[in-house]
């Protein structure tokens, strides 16, 4: 399967927002555990900004999850 480069970061913020919402946590408390700034998490989430695989990985860390829990959505 072949996404393209939008449908990749769209997947990725709707996959990091399921998480954090499953999680019952804020934009800025996930924020903050992932040691970046909240508009910054959120154009993530939005997939508005093509993030680095260093981001998501912060963001897997705070969520105390594997990166790989966040990537899988691209095998869908």
């Amino acid at each position: 399967m072949s996404h393209d480069k939008d449908m990749v970061v769209k997947l990725i913020g709707i996959r990091i927002r399921k998480l954090r919402t499953d999680n019952q946590l804020t934009l800025e408390t996930l924020a903050f555990k992932a040691d970046m700034d909240y508009t910054q998490l959120s154009r993530i989430e939005l997939g508005k900004i093509n993030t680095s695989l260093f981001q998501i990985y912060k963001i897997a860390m705070a969520l105390q999850i594997s990166t790989s829990d966040i990537l899988n959505a691209l095998d869908k």
